[in-house]
C-alpha cells in the first residue's frame, strides 16, 4: 500500500486553522521578457491560441492561463497550467525564435474574455500579464446556451464543483462542458453525434463512426482505435473510468450489451469481461441451466449500461438494467455480490440468488438503474430509474418515479442498506438514461435525462446540483429528444488543470504535534519505491507557528533523517546551514524563522525515518512536513506515518494532506496506540480516535474502533486491519481537495500515538 505526495508550496491544515505560504524571491521573472503578440481562434469559439514570445525559453518552468468568470459569478475561474516540456513535446514552442503558442480553452462564446497568464520560473519566481481574447458566437443546436432556469446558480461557493461534462447526441458538437452558472464553455469538435463519452487524462474520450477518439481540450482529435481492435461490432452506452484506463460497453458477434473491455489512455486493449460467460459458468457450477437466463445476440437479456471500478477491493460493479447491479472481481471475474429486485427472473436461480444482498426494512432495491459509482465513504451510488425489465420475465416491480439512491454494502452480513435518496418531497418520472454522481462528500450532480418519458410533449432533461447541506444550488431544464441532450452528466474540476496530467495522489503531507525528547519526539517514516532516486524537502517548524495563533511552540526544532539500517544520513538544526539551502529557498520552501530546520535530500529506493526533537529540554508544538520535488519520477513516496505524543487541546496529533489533481483517491487512515507497546513504547495511547475534516472544517469521517467502521471488511481485505480492536481506521474515497486528520485519545486519554496513511489508488500503479 502506498501514499504518494507531490511538492506544493501550500500547507493547509483546516482543522487547526494553520495556513503557511512560503514566499519565493523573483529573480528570473525580473530578467525575462515575455510579450503577448496576439491570439488565434481555434476550431470552436471556446478555444483559442495565445501567441507569446520570450527572450529566454530555458528559464520558464510552466505557464498558466486563467479565465475570469462572468461578473458576479461565484464559480472558481477555469484554469490550465502547461509545463515547458509539455508544450515543447507538442510542438507549441519554437526554440530558435522563442515563440510560444499557448492553448487557451474554456472561453465564453461571443464575449471579450479577460485572461490572466502567470509565468512560473525555475528559480521559484513568477509574474503575471493580462490579455483579452474576443470570441465569435456559437450556433448551438442543442439549446445548452439557453436553458430553462428552474433555479439559477445561487451566490454560494459551497458547491464543490463548478463544471459539468454533459454527454449528448443532439449535434455533431458533442459532448459539451457547461459551468454551474449554465454557461456553455466547450464543445467537442470531432464531428461526432454520440453520447458515449467520458473525461479522462484531461481529455474527452468519445466513440463515434466506429472508432474511439481522444479530443484534447485544445481541439486536437486523435483516433485511438477502431471497433475491431476491441472485438466489438458496436460500442454503446457509457465510457467509465477503470483501473488503468477507461472501460467500454461493447457488442460482439455473439453477445448484445453484455461485454466490457478496458483500454488504456493510448487506446490499447488491457482487459475484457464477458458477463454472459461469467454468469453462465456460475449457473452451471451450481446446477442451474444458463440457457433459461443468458441468451445469444440479438436478445438484449443483460442490457449493460455502465460500470464502476472500485479500487478499494479491486472489483468491477456492472449495471444490468434488465436484472441487477452485479459486482465481480477485477482479475478473475468471480461474482462477489448482486443487488437488485428479487421479484425479477434472476432471483429464481439459486446459483445467482446465493450472491444476493439483503435489504433491511425501509431500503428499496434499484430497478432499471444506471450510473453506478463508488462514493468517498465506499457507498454504492446509483440512479434508480424505476423501470422494470423489458425482456426478462417476470419483469419485476415498476415504479412511477426515478430516484438517486446510495447504499452501504456490508459483505460480512451480505446486506445493502439505503442511506440516502432524493428527492424526499417530489417525484420525477425519468425512466431511462439518468445519472447521479457525488463529487466532494454529499455534493451531488443529478441528471434526469428523460423527464416525462419518451411520450411526453416535449420530454425534458434536467440538471440539478445539490450541496452538502442538501440545498439546490442550480437547476436547469433542456428540451430533449429521448436521451440525446443530457446523458450521464458528470462533475468536472477545471479550476486548476495540469498538463501533463497529474494523477490522484496526496500532496504535501504534514503533521503537527507535541515535540519533546526521546519517546516524545515527533517521528515520521516513509518509503521511496520504484527504480529512480527521489528528491524531497523535509522541514521542521516551530516559532513560525506563533503567527497562526499556536502557543507554546517548540523554540528550536532539529531534524534528522535515517535510512532503513538506522544510520543517520542527514541532519539539520538551522535551515540556512543545510548544503541545499539555496535550492530550498529557490523552491519557495525556506522556513520563515532561521531557527527552524529544513534539508533537501535525493534518496534512493528504500525505507526512511525522520525525527524532529527540541534542541533544548523545553518541549512545545512543532510541525513536520514532506515535500516531493519529483512527482513525475519513476519512484514515489509511500506509506507515510507519523508517531508522536498525543495530548489534549492543542496537543493532539494533527496531520494534513491534499488530494489532487482532478480525480478521486482512495485512502485508508489509521490511528494506532496499544500495539505500539510491542515496539518498546512504554506509554502508548490506550484508545485512539480519529476524525477526518475537509477543507471547510466539516467532519467527513470518524472512527474509534476500526471494526465498527463501515469499511472494516475492505480494510481487512487490503491487509490494513490494526492488530488491536481499540485502534481506529477508516477507508475514504476522496475527491480532490484539502483534508485534515486529528488523532486524540478517548475520554481525553494521553500517550504515544501513530497516524498512518495508505494510498490504495497508488497501490495499483
Amino acid at each position: 500500500m502506498k501514499l504518494i505526495f507531490l511538492r506544493s508550496p501550500l500547507l493547509l491544515l483546516s482543522a487547526a486553522g494553520i495556513v503557511l505560504c512560503p514566499q519565493a524571491r523573483a529573480t528570473q521573472a525580473d530578467d525575462t521578457s515575455i510579450v503577448i503578440i496576439n491570439s488565434t481562434a481555434g476550431p470552436t469559439p471556446f478555444i483559442s491560441q495565445a501567441h507569446l514570445i520570450t527572450d529566454n525559453l530555458d528559464v520558464i518552468k510552466s505557464i498558466q492561463f486563467t479565465i475570469t468568470p462572468n461578473e458576479g459569478s461565484p464559480i472558481r475561474p477555469l484554469s490550465g497550467t502547461y509545463t515547458n516540456a509539455y508544450l515543447a513535446d507538442r510542438g507549441d514552442i519554437i526554440q530558435e525564435t522563442g515563440d510560444i503558442f499557448l492553448p487557451v480553452w474554456g472561453l465564453y462564446a461571443n464575449l471579450s474574455n479577460t485572461v490572466t497568464l502567470t509565468y512560473y520560473f525555475n528559480d521559484g519566481s513568477s509574474k503575471q500579464a493580462t490579455t483579452t481574447i474576443t470570441t465569435e458566437a456559437f450556433d448551438d443546436p442543442c439549446g445548452y446556451q439557453d436553458p430553462i432556469v428552474l433555479q439559477a446558480r445561487t451566490n454560494t461557493t459551497s458547491l464543490s464543483y463548478d463544471y459539468m461534462l454533459v454527454k449528448g447526441a443532439c449535434s455533431e458538437f458533442s459532448p459539451a462542458i457547461i459551468d454551474t452558472d449554465g454557461a456553455l464553455r466547450w464543445v467537442g469538435n470531432a464531428g461526432i453525434s454520440n453520447y458515449t463519452a467520458t473525461f479522462f487524462d484531461n481529455a474527452v474520450y468519445q466513440v463515434g463512426n466506429g472508432a474511439l477518439v481522444r479530443i484534447d481540450l485544445d481541439g486536437t482529435v486523435t483516433t485511438l482505435g477502431v471497433n475491431a481492435d476491441y472485438g466489438a461490432t458496436f460500442i454503446h452506452h457509457n465510457i467509465d473510468r477503470g483501473k488503468v484506463g477507461v472501460i467500454l460497453d461493447i457488442d460482439t458477434v455473439d453477445q448484445l450489451e453484455s461485454v466490457n473491455v478496458e483500454v488504456d489512455s493510448t487506446g490499447r486493449l488491457v482487459k475484457s469481461w464477458n458477463l454472459a460467460e461469467i454468469i453462465s459458468d456460475t449457473m452451471i457450477a451450481a446446477g442451474d441451466d444458463p440457457s433459461q437466463f443468458v441468451y445469444p445476440s440479438p436478445t438484449d437479456w443483460f442490457h449493460n449500461n455502465s460500470v464502476a471500478y472500485n479500487r478499494a477491493d479491486d472489483s468491477l460493479i456492472v449495471s444490468s438494467r434488465e436484472n441487477f447491479v452485479i459486482c465481480i472481481d477485477y482479475e478473475t471475474g468471480a461474482i462477489k455480490w448482486i443487488l437488485g429486485d428479487t421479484t425479477k427472473k434472476w432471483y429464481q436461480f439459486p446459483s445467482l440468488a446465493q450472491y444476493a444482498l439483503t435489504l433491511p426494512p425501509g431500503s428499496l432495491p434499484p430497478i432499471g438503474q444506471h450510473a453506478p459509482s463508488v462514493t468517498y465513504d465506499q457507498g454504492l451510488l446509483v440512479f434508480d430509474n424505476g423501470q422494470n425489465s423489458v425482456v426478462q420475465e417476470p419483469p419485476g416491480v415498476q415504479r412511477t418515479y426515478a430516484a438517486p439512491r446510495k447504499y452501504r454494502i456490508d459483505l460480512t452480513t451480505m446486506t445493502a442498506t439505503e442511506i440516502w435518496n432524493y428527492p424526499q418531497d417530489e417525484a420525477i418520472f425519468s425512466p431511462f438514461c439518468g445519472s447521479v454522481f457525488e463529487d466532494a462528500p454529499r455534493n451531488y450532480l443529478i441528471d434526469y435525462a428523460l423527464v416525462g418519458g419518451a411520450d411526453a410533449s416535449p420530454p425534458y432533461a434536467q440538471l440539478l446540483g445539490l450541496d452538502a447541506a442538501g440545498e439546490k444550488v442550480f437547476y436547469y431544464r433542456y428540451v430533449t429528444y429521448f436521451c440525446d441532450t443530457a446523458f450521464y452528466a458528470i462533475p468536472l474540476h477545471l479550476e486548476n488543470t495540469s498538463f501533463p496530467t497529474v494523477g490522484p495522489r496526496a500532496l504535501n503531507l504534514s503533521t503537527r504535534g507535541y515535540v519533546g525528547t526521546d519517546e516524545e519526539s515527533l517521528i515520521g517514516g516513509f518509503i521511496v519505491n520504484g527504480g529512480d532516486s527521489h528528491t524531497v524537502i523535509l522541514r521542521a517548524l516551530g516559532p513560525s507557528l506563533n503567527s497562526s495563533g499556536v502557543t507554546q511552540t517548540v523554540a528550536d526544532p532539529s531534524l534528522t533523517v535515517h535510512d532503513a539500517s538506522g544510520a543517520m544520513i542527514a541532519t539539520n538544526d538551522d535551515w540556512q546551514s543545510d548544503p541545499g539551502a539555496s535550492q530550498i529557498e529557490a523552491e519557495g520552501l525556506a522556513p520563515s524563522d532561521p531557527a527552524e530546520s529544513a534539508t533537501i535530500q535525493t534518496l534512493t529506493p528504500g525505507a526512511y525515518t525522520f525525527v524532529v526533537s527540541g534542541k533544548s529540554l523545553m518541549p512545545g508544538i512543532g510541525l513536520v512536513e514532506v515535500y516531493d520535488l519529483s512527482p513525475l519520477a519513476n519512484s514515489k513516496l509511500a506509506n507515510l506515518s507519523t508517531r508522536g505524543a498525543v495530548g489534549t487541546g492543542d496537543n493532539v496529533l494533527i496531520s494534513g494532506f491534499i488530494v489532487g489533481d482532478v480525480a478521486s483517491d482512495t485512502l485508508v487512515v489509521r490511528a494506532i496506540g496499544p500495539s505500539l507497546a510491542s515496539s518498546g513504547i512504554t506509554a502508548p495511547l490506550d484508545d485512539p480516535e480519529l476524525i477526518v475534516f475537509d477543507a471547510n472544517g466539516s467532519a467527513i469521517a470518524s472512527n474509534g474502533n476500526w471494526q465498527d467502521d463501515p469499511s472494516a471488511t475492505d480494510i481487512m481485505g487490503n491487509g490494513l486491519a490494526p492488530t488491536n480492536a481499540l485502534e481506529a481506521a477508516t477507508l475514504l474515497h476522496l475527491p480532490a481537495g484539502a483534508y485534515t486528520t486529528i488523532a486524540s485519545g478517548a475520554s481525553a486519554a494521553t500517550g504515544t500515538g501513530l497516524i498512518e496513511f495508505f494510498d490504495l489508488e497508488a497501490a495499483s500503479n
